[in-house]
């Protein structure tokens, strides 16, 4: 006889996990007791549940119940700081995680700033810690193909589960020895994949990430390549992280050569529905916008692109191309950069420019692809 299916903890929520017990013939209280082990204390193992009755923890792992944390399988450290994760799932698939410290402050939780603190170097100082960043992941692979960004390499090979996304995040605050909400921990959801093509999983792990892990929603952004039909739905959760829209370019034309999919969803559909995505309080949406050279960074793109956004409540962070290998387009000059912000500024539209964090490990914007063929490093 093989052993027994895995049956992981990660991903139940209360109900499921209360209908666990029940099925076990446990109290309910055993469900409150597991949500803790699991989700505030990031238990690695059924056998370090010291909550539990040996016996029934025994039990358990017999019937091959496991918490379902996904191995960090290797590990790469920019000279900035980041360390990019390369997790092991338990079908023999892996996926990219990304950890950016940041020793100073700047708007915290909405993604368009991370990145922009202090330079951190391999021997990163707890003590100096402000904020962090963890860029996560949602799908093997990537389904969208934009022409720019080496995870499209990858083609799609599944979605995560709700237990694997918020699984990257437990390995990550575990390996960092860090825990939200006493330490100021920030989510994107810009990793490997699109999240709005894993819509329910996505938002199973955002609801669980907040109430059962401690990450305020108000330090979560997702990113999406404009899955259109999606984004009135996201914004009518009840708890949802911030929005931002991956825009790269100012015209269809030019989008659908770089994002194939605006053959479907247009920037005619994609921009009404962001104009009616019901914002909250101090909430803007942000639009990514990757820079490349002599494609979409020209003067007339960046006055298109303020066309496109002007009279919302908007700010654009704009990204200079992270160059890899089967990448095609370059990046351009600072210079050709900050015309371009300078534009957009003076339209009077917020506009970020993103400095790239981990480039030099395949772990900046664009760059994730399981890259395993550079040198590894111990985390600092």
């Amino acid at each position: 006889m093989g052993n027994p299916p895995q049956i992981p903890l990660l991903g139940m929520d209360r109900s499921e996990l209360a209908a666990f017990m029940e099925g076990e013939g446990e109290p309910t209280y055993r469900a409150q007791q597991l949500l803790e082990a699991v989700y505030r204390q990031r238990v690695d193992a059924i056998e370090r549940i010291s909550t539990l009755p040996q016996q029934f923890r025994l039990k358990l792992v017999e019937k091959g119940v496991s918490i379902g944390l996904p191995a960090i399988e290797k590990c790469f450290v920019s000279q900035d700081g980041t360390v990019r994760y390369l997790m092991a799932l338990c079908d023999g698939q892996s996926v990219e995680t990304v950890w950016m410290p940041e020793g100073d402050g700047g708007e915290a939780g909405d993604g368009s700033e991370a990145g922009d603190g202090a330079d951190q170097g391999p021997s990163w100082d707890r003590a100096k810690f402000d904020r962090a960043t963890i860029c996560v992941s949602s799908q093997v692979g990537c389904a969208v193909d934009c022409q720019f960004c080496l995870t499209a390499l990858l083609g799609v090979q599944r979605n995560l589960t709700a237990g694997e996304i918020v699984g990257q995040v437990c390995a990550v605050l575990n390996d960092r020895k860090v825990s939200p909400p006493e330490d100021r921990t920030n989510l994107v959801f810009m990793g490997m994949g699109e999240p709005f093509l894993n819509y329910d999983n996505f938002m199973k792990a955002v609801r669980l990430l907040v109430a059962e892990v401690g990450v305020a929603e108000s330090r979560m952004t997702v990113s999406t390549a404009g899955i259109v039909p999606r984004i009135p739905d996201f914004g009518q959760e009840p708890v949802r992280p911030k929005l931002a829209i991956s825009l790269n370019a100012s015209n269809d034309t030019t989008r659908t050569q770089l994002m194939p999919l605006n053959k479907k969803w247009n920037l005619q559909k994609l921009m009404a529905a962001a104009r009616e995505f019901p914002l909250r309080n101090r909430e803007r949406i942000t639009f990514e916008y990757v820079l490349l050279r002599d494609v979409n960074d020209a003067p007339s793109n960046a006055k298109e692109v303020a066309e496109l956004i002007r009279g919302m409540r908007a700010k654009v962070n704009l990204i200079a191309l992270n160059p890899g290998p089967g990448i095609e387009f370059g990046t351009p000059t600072e210079e050709r950069v900050a015309a371009f912000q300078k534009i957009l500024a003076n339209a009077g539209i917020p506009a970020f420019v993103r400095r790239p964090r981990g480039r030099d490990i395949f772990a900046a914007c664009g760059q994730l692809k399981r890259t395993v063929q550079i040198a590894t490093a111990p985390a600092p």
